[in-house]
């Protein structure tokens, strides 16, 4: 016997979401029926919430209530700094650091090797533009150091070395986490270490 079809889309749109499945859409489904009227109407509540307000900045491409968001709009930052990161998460997490008073830009994903699709939708064009309007004399590319990541950061150093060879890219540097043993670190990230090595 299948479920009435309301349950069925609900539990194919949860099922939608990352690292959600079938099983796990279908606990969130009956939850939510078991839970009563006022939690799935808060639910409903905020999800009308957001998608009325919140809209991507004109300049960083973050999700945000207001364009441009906080952070493009502060005296404090400098806009000479811009600092790459795929995902809006990835901005909060700078953030919480305290450390960065630069710009960012977010290109909402990464390019996946051997995909030419993998380019589609991803904010790189938005980016070589505010390299082209001119300004800008850092770029930070953040990304993750995986195999996507290092596809898409040499991708977007080679594209803005075309439009603007002044400007200085960097990467974050990769190093031994605190309290690691060198002889359990891997061979990139000791290596990496030791090349973006500091002095006292």
């Amino acid at each position: 016997m299948s479920y009435p079809k309301p349950i069925q889309n609900l539990i194919h749109a949860f099922a939608r979401l990352p690292s959600v499945g079938p099983r796990t859409a279908e606990r969130f489904v009956f939850h939510l029926l078991k839970s009563g009227k006022k939690d799935v109407s808060e639910l409903t509540i905020a999800l009308k919430e957001l998608i009325e307000t919140v809209k991507s900045c004109e300049i960083c491409w973050v999700f945000s209530d207001i364009s441009p968001c906080s952070v493009c709009a502060s005296p404090q930052r400098d806009p000479k700094s811009v600092c790459v990161v795929a995902e809006p998460q990835d901005r909060e997490a700078i953030e919480k650091t305290n450390t960065y008073r630069g710009a960012y830009h977010i290109i909402r994903g990464v390019i996946q090797a051997h995909d030419e699709n993998s380019l589609r939708g991803l904010k790189i064009p938005e980016l070589l533009a505010r390299v082209r309007k001119g300004g800008i004399d850092e770029i930070i590319l953040a990304l993750n150091p995986d195999l996507p990541g290092e596809t898409t950061m040499m991708y977007l150093e080679k594209k803005i070395k075309e439009i603007a060879p002044h400007i200085k890219v960097s990467r974050l540097a990769r190093g031994l986490p605190m309290g690691s043993d060198l002889q359990y670190a891997d061979d990139i990230t000791l290596g990496s270490a030791l090349k973006n090595r500091t002095t006292s």
